[in-house]
């Protein structure tokens, strides 16, 4: 027999305030912001008192790293919980298929209200003008905000449910933060939970701030990271001091969407997390840009505030990963994650320093990259101690971290590190296994965006994606 009216409309009730009961998750993302380049991170250079204060705040997750240190791969694995040649985003400019089960989509089934504002780059083909329609191409976001992706800071555009481009008007730091009040004040009068993602640009490359921010950042006063090289293609000073101004322009922002939670009531029940897609070697190692395995690359701020939950001022040594971002955060507002995430619910280790964690860190990259100097595909694990990164055909580099924070002296092939070696290879061929990765899953062709080739195509897996690219052999893939 059917539920009656009434009892429907009770249940419905029911499950209404057992969804609103559950926490708000705002979700800061700006692009390539690295983690060396954040004040309470141990940057005192760089100005960001609002991402000090929420620090204190909450917790500071030390080894916040991207799993695949490059943009499309790095968002598609946030959203979906799943290594790339699972989710089948192996390179710039594809598209994420549409029938993955994402973070959103499993929220907004939750009774979510979910919004995206800021750069997507999950839709393929052209990046501009970036138009991505609603529906399932949103994959699972209600609120939208966004355009596919575009790097010009200071004249930048957005689009809503319409293919009509809306201008921003101002530095993007800023246009991205107005749309986000807009939401967060939307929120106040909606009964559900909210989950809202702000990603912005800035501070990817071009290296620009407004002025007022870079005034603050005398270029010829700045230390240089001990493994900085100056040379032809990498960020001098007066870039890296640009860059700190968009660290500090991403900041104001923070402190400004922040001081709105307070305003609506809305702090306590609200988990706040910021973090990065990845980082920005900025000249270090005599390296540009990202895809490597140095820290400058996979390492990204990771500060997490959720009040009367976790407690404020500590820090964590919980291996974090974009892996497992989705899991835990589910886990965190009490659901349990779909079987198809490979990455892990860290919400105990985190907000109790209890449980099981991971004892070290995996990565990827599927093939090169002349565009930042990225030599071919490899693989790479990193633990508390030590980061070791091979190619297929040899290994590449390995550093004591204890002895050489700044990973300076290649141990590799050495007598001294020999066993060190044979064991972290051992680790990462496990790694391999446990999640079917394999090397028949590199490209070899030096493509400046390999994705750019496949326009809409999309893939399910990269069985999938090897399979169409065999039949088109002016790919020269491996």
């Amino acid at each position: 027999m059917g539920l009656s009216r009434r009892a429907f409309v009770a249940a419905g009730s029911l499950a209404a305030r057992a969804a609103a009961r559950r926490p708000n998750i705002l979700f800061l993302m700006p692009d390539q912001h690295r983690y060396h380049s954040t004040g309470c991170l141990g940057n005192k250079e760089v100005r960001t008192p609002h991402l000090d204060k929420l620090a204190s705040e909450g917790v500071v997750l030390e080894h916040t790293f991207a799993n695949t240190p490059v943009c499309c791969p790095a968002r598609a694995v946030l959203l979906t919980g799943q290594y790339c040649h699972w989710n089948g985003m192996v390179a710039n400019d594809l598209r994420l298929r549409e029938d993955h089960v994402t973070f959103a989509k499993v929220l907004r089934k939750a009774g979510y209200r979910t919004g995206f504002i800021g750069k997507w780059h999950l839709d393929g083909g052209a990046r501009e003008p970036g138009f991505v329609p609603p529906g399932e191409r949103r994959q699972g976001f209600e609120f939208w905000a966004a355009h596919q992706c575009s790097h010009r800071h200071f004249d930048n555009h957005y689009f809503r449910d319409e293919p009509k481009p809306i201008k921003l008007g101002k530095f993007e730091a800023e246009g991205w933060a107005d749309i986000a009040v807009e939401f967060l004040d939307a929120a106040k009068k909606d009964d559900r939970p909210f989950y809202l993602t702000v990603q912005w640009g800035p501070p990817h490359d071009p290296y620009k701030a407004p002025p007022e921010y870079t005034k603050n950042y005398p270029a010829g006063n700045l230390t240089m990271r001990a493994n900085y090289r100056p040379g032809e293609r990498v960020p001098a000073r007066e870039a890296i001091a640009e860059y700190y101004g968009m660290v500090t322009a991403i900041d104001d922002q923070v402190g400004r969407l922040m001081a709105k939670l307070d305003e609506l009531g809305l702090r306590e029940n609200t988990i706040v997390l910021y973090s990065s897609d990845h980082g920005d070697m900025l000249g270090s190692h005599g390296e540009r840009l990202k895809r490597k395995p140095w820290e400058e690359s996979i390492r990204v701020p990771g500060i997490l505030r959720w009040p009367g939950h976790v407690k404020p001022n500590t820090r964590s040594d919980v291996f974090f990963t974009h892996v497992d971002f989705a899991p835990t955060l589910l886990g965190m507002a009490g659901l349990k994650p779909p079987g198809a995430m490979q990455g892990r619910d860290l919400s105990r280790p985190i907000v109790t320093g209890q449980g099981p964690k991971p004892d070290s860190a995996f990565f990827q990259i599927f093939g090169p990259f002349s565009g930042d100097g990225t030599p071919e595909g490899w693989r790479g694990v990193r633990t508390k101690t030590h980061m070791y990164a091979r190619f297929q055909s040899k290994p590449w580099v390995l550093y004591d971290l204890r002895k050489d924070p700044f990973q300076q002296n290649n141990l590799v092939g050495k007598p001294e590190a020999a066993k060190v070696e044979a064991a972290l290879e051992r680790r990462l061929q496990k790694w391999m296994r446990d999640t079917e990765d394999s090397w028949e899953y590199n490209w070899t062709h030096p493509v400046e965006d390999a994705g750019r080739l496949y326009k809409h195509k999309t893939f399910r897996t990269v069985e999938e994606y090897l399979e169409w690219a065999k039949q088109h052999p002016e790919l020269d893939r491996a």
